[in-house]
């Protein structure tokens, strides 16, 4: 028990439970303090609060105090912990030292009275030249030095003068601490329907979803390097914001989230890049609300700021995308604490002004969250909001249950919230195909084969050209299988020039078939061979006729076709069986990491029948301690078979069932004492329950050093 109460009473105990305490509970510790409750008890502090503070929010603060052991006593008579001062600085209340002395502050002038009026103000000691010694008030020229004369100042040292904590409250008024604010500030917020929240984060959770497809596949196609002090480059970024068309700040999150989601990691090669995980292979083939929930919760506990990318530090140095200077290890637990305080609100209540909600968060953790707090908090509305997890203000359904109960159910909220999938699109005479609302995963697929994304939102636009139909050609759809498409899925006619678009690029499209040679082309019509020979890309690409419909190369088929098809040629490309061949890159993976279980930020809250049980161990090690000498067994030396006192002693707990506080060294040379419940005593070996840890473990008994039966209640 000593040692817990030394620790407890530690600067850095106080310091943490201080972080947890609201404006006023803080105040209230701080006056505290300044009656000298840290050297012998005080009563409540009730005058120097001021007289806007009531009986009863006080009673509360004291019982939140006594209730983290940073006060105790009755309220005529509290104590803190000796170290609590420290916690406030070097003057507490921005007070000085206190004298015992009664001042008469008659007669001073106004210079005189501006000096010590901005000494109380706070903190209490100043520079000044006219300190170097103390002349006589007839010989004193400055303010600063008739104070020092008549004793109302403090000489620290030749160069600081002090104002006496007496004179300081006097010159504050009734008001000593200043205004104190008892209550929280009340955001303004606004009612709005759960369901239009719900469907607003709902639209942004799919378009998240989509960028990040995006950005797989292009890093698939094009790996970006890792910077020689790692993180990604700046070029690199601004290439990921034109591909995706979105700006810099939201192309950093992105980045972020899928490396964060272990979707892409760091190939640690001698040339290393960032290249998509097989995991990201397992994404692409879950549900939108699964991929949405991943991302969500790489969020929620990503132990970095994605907001300081672009910006600079002390020295000038610029943030980079995945680059170490922008983790912090306190991250997600200021992410909940903003979320968890929005989803503490009735269920659609949308507070518009980040501004009111740090404010709010302010006055409950003043002590948290540190310089940045009121930046934190407004990037982890805007964050949050781009992911999807809040919406016009407001915390969604989706992200609620997120905070309470994980991903996995927070997928199935998102599910209920989103609209059904569409199985049918909108073609348009201009070409271009219309998308109401979220479509089936196969069509999603078709659509996105057959035709480029122009625009997206709650209605996605696709357009179609011939470049997408060679696309869809190529990955082995026949123009009927096209026509068959749209004849069925769309909802208004198909124009006659997307038939005449699908049916011309068929006709061209095949025409020459390639293969394995190197690589191989074929063609029925030997016109056509002649042409490509022909053409000055044939030296390039080193074809050659075998015969009056075949050329062959030693390039690899899909570099042939490439060349040809920049030179104004449709080949296609045919498997063994003669049907067409997709070629298009499935795209490079690396290994995901091996991730080890992220420690939380601030330790978890121990049940109460855990803490029962704490607090009956501690209470178990001082009765062990206290334990009369003959239920006690030293060992001396080693024990080998064991002194049959040791093992009788052993021997008759576990029979009975009693716990033992056991002292052994361990396999390092380390002394150390367990509280265990006996079940083997034999051949050498202790074997019992652990209490403490709630684990079975075996002690050689050559190690153990001591043995007491513990008392029990």
């Amino acid at each position: 028990m000593s040692v817990l109460a030394t620790r407890i009473g530690t600067r850095a105990s106080i310091a943490r439970a201080c972080e947890d305490l609201d404006t006023f509970t803080l105040a209230v510790l701080e006056a505290l303090v300044v009656e000298g409750a840290d050297a012998a008890p005080v009563a409540l502090p009730t005058q120097l609060l001021g007289p806007d503070v009531k009986p009863k929010p006080l009673k509360q603060a004291v019982a939140r105090l006594k209730s983290l052991a940073l006060a105790w006593g009755e309220d005529d008579a509290l104590s803190v912990p000796p170290v609590t001062r420290e916690a406030f600085g070097a003057y507490p209340g921005g007070l000085g030292r206190r004298t015992g002395q009664t001042y008469d502050l008659t007669g001073i002038t106004e210079g005189e009275q501006r000096v010590m009026q901005k000494l109380a103000a706070g903190p209490p000691i100043g520079d000044t030249k006219d300190a170097s010694r103390v002349i006589p008030l007839e010989k004193a020229d400055t303010p600063v030095q008739r104070l020092l004369a008549r004793g109302l100042l403090l000489r620290r040292d030749p160069g600081t003068v002090e104002l006496p904590r007496e004179i300081g409250l006097a010159l504050r008024g009734e008001r000593p601490l200043g205004p104190i604010q008892v209550t929280e500030p009340k955001p303004k917020t606004s009612a709005l329907a759960q369901t239009s929240v719900d469907a607003t984060g709902g639209g942004e959770a799919l378009e998240l979803v989509r960028h990040v497809e995006n950005l797989i596949a292009s890093w698939s196609a094009e790996p970006p390097p890792v910077l020689r002090t790692g993180g990604l480059g700046v070029r690199e970024l601004r290439k990921v914001a034109k591909d995706l068309d979105v700006d810099e700040r939201r192309a950093a999150l992105l980045i972020e989230l899928v490396v964060g989601a272990d979707l892409a990691a760091n190939t640690e090669a001698t040339e290393p890049e960032w290249v998509p995980t097989t995991k990201a292979d397992v994404w692409l083939a879950a549900t939108a609300e699964v991929r949405w929930a991943t991302l969500a919760n790489a969020w929620l506990e990503l132990p970095r700021l994605p907001a300081l990318i672009g910006r600079r530090d002390e020295k000038d140095k610029l943030f980079n995308p995945l680059a170490d200077e922008i983790r912090r290890a306190q991250a997600p637990r200021d992410r909940r604490w903003v979320l968890e305080t929005l989803a503490a609100f009735p269920k659609g209540t949308a507070i518009a002004n980040p501004a009111d909600l740090a404010a709010l968060l302010g006055w409950r953790a003043p002590r948290r969250g540190g310089r940045q707090r009121d930046e934190l908090v407004r990037w982890t509305v805007e964050e949050g909001t781009a992911v999807g997890v809040l919406a016009l203000g407001a915390i969604t359904a989706a992200g609620r249950v997120l905070l309470d109960e994980g991903p996995g159910h927070a997928a199935k909220t998102l599910g209920d919230a989103l609209p059904e999938p569409l199985d049918h699109v909108l073609v348009q005479a201009d070409l271009t195909v219309v998308a109401p609302g979220r479509l089936e995963p196969d069509l999603a697929d078709e659509m996105a084969l057959v035709a480029n994304v122009e625009s997206a939102g709650s209605a996605t636009v696709y357009r179609i050209s011939e470049a997408t139909v060679r696309r869809a050609l190529d990955a082995g759809r026949t123009a009927d299988d096209l026509r068959e498409l749209f004849t069925q899925r769309s909802r208004t006619p198909v124009p006659q020039s997307l038939s005449y678009l699908i049916d011309d690029a068929a006709r061209r499209h095949g025409r020459l078939r390639g293969g394995a040679a190197g690589s191989f082309l074929r063609c029925d019509d030997p016109v056509l061979i002649t042409e490509v020979l022909a053409h000055p890309e044939a030296a390039r690409l080193e074809l050659r006729r075998i015969a009056p419909t075949v050329i062959v190369s030693p390039v690899p088929l899909a570099d042939v076709l490439d060349g040809l098809r920049a030179a104004g040629f449709a080949p296609a490309a045919e498997g063994p069986d003669g049907q067409v061949l997709d070629l298009r890159p499935g795209g490079r993976r690396t290994t995901p990491r091996q991730r080890t279980a992220r420690k939380p930020a601030s330790p978890a809250v121990p049940a109460d029948e855990r803490l029962g049980e704490l607090v009956r161990l501690v209470r178990a090690g001082d009765r062990a301690a206290a334990t009369p000498r003959g239920e006690r067994v030293a060992v001396p030396g080693h024990l080998g078979a064991g002194p049959s006192a040791t093992l009788s002693l052993l021997q008759q707990a576990a029979r009975a069932r009693r716990r033992v506080l056991v002292g052994f060294v361990d396999s390092h040379g380390t002394a150390a004492q367990r509280v265990i419940e006996p079940h083997v005593v034999g051949g050498g070996v202790l074997e019992g329950y652990d209490h403490s840890y709630g684990e079975v473990l075996r002690f050689p008994l050559h190690r153990v050093t001591s043995a007491a039966l513990v008392d029990e209640d």
